[in-house]
């Protein structure tokens, strides 16, 4: 019975949230256009299917994976298991002995960002524009690659105490450096690329591990370090999506150059 209340609760909660969408759509159609709308069942029908799933996903969210989550966080970020991960008799505990804390950070934020489905509209009409020349698979695993670097690393400076701006302000400078010289179609699905990590499956999980690592460390406050690591999830990503467009269009005239040599090495061998 709990369960079926959750879900009716949520279910009601997702109505509200869903409504405004609908009222703006149909009112614009409507009124301003002054347009029937095509297939009105199949739209209706659509409504209703993106209900459904949205209530069952925040559902499954919040009666399972957040749970996991939080309590993974606050196990790996406890002192004893960490002094007896690291082989820590005696003495405080060093940036370096929480390396399964930065290896979980980086899996779950790989993990999360596959999964999420702001990403994956994304990256599915990103492939249909671009004519395939950016894959679904390509983008998605490319915004994973950069989420599982930047929790990382943000889970070391919440270990390090160091301050959030310096990282920051260096990674734009690098996003800016970035900029100038990535290939002109990839720049702004780039920056895309990096809102649409920071959505309904990732923030959650990075939140609950950032204020769990923040809440086990001597000397760190819960609220002036243990938020922060979703900057990382939304900086990261734009440097790895304009770093994969690089990589490829560097292989690209890699491969170029290195068909011209043959060519040019056969013809010197025909005359």
């Amino acid at each position: 019975m709990a369960l079926l209340q959750k879900i009716l609760e949520t279910g009601l909660s997702t109505i509200t949230d869903v409504l405004p969408i609908v009222l703006i759509i149909f009112g614009f159609q409507l009124l301003v256009l002054r347009q029937r709308i095509n297939k009105l069942k199949r739209v209706l029908f659509g409504f209703l299917y993106v209900l459904i799933g949205l209530t069952l996903f925040l559902v499954g969210l919040e009666v399972a994976l957040f749970p996991i989550g939080k309590l993974m966080a606050q196990q790996l970020t406890d002192p004893g298991f960490i002094k007896q991960a690291a082989g820590v008799v005696s003495g405080s505990l060093q940036w370096d002995d929480y390396a399964w804390v930065y290896l979980f950070a980086a899996a779950i934020g790989f993990s999360t960002t596959v999964a999420e489905p702001a990403l994956i509209a994304v990256a599915i009409k990103a492939q249909q524009v671009s004519g395939g020349a950016v894959t679904v698979w390509g983008l998605r695993v490319a915004v994973a690659v950069g989420v599982a670097v930047g929790i990382a690393l943000g889970a070391f400076r919440i270990v390090t105490g160091t301050p959030l701006h310096y990282y920051i302000i260096s990674g734009y400078v690098v996003v800016i450096i970035q900029t100038l010289y990535a290939p002109r179609m990839i720049v702004a699905l780039a920056y895309d690329s990096g809102g649409v990590t920071t959505s309904t499956v990732t923030v959650p999980l990075v939140t609950a591990l950032g204020l769990g690592l923040a809440s086990n460390i001597p000397g760190r406050s819960a609220l002036i370090d243990g938020f922060g690591l979703i900057a990382f999830a939304s900086l990261f990503p734009i440097m790895a999506v304009m770093g994969y467009a690089q990589l490829g269009e560097w292989r690209v005239r890699r491969n170029l150059h290195r068909k011209r040599r043959l060519k040019a090495a056969r013809d010197n061998d025909d005359y």
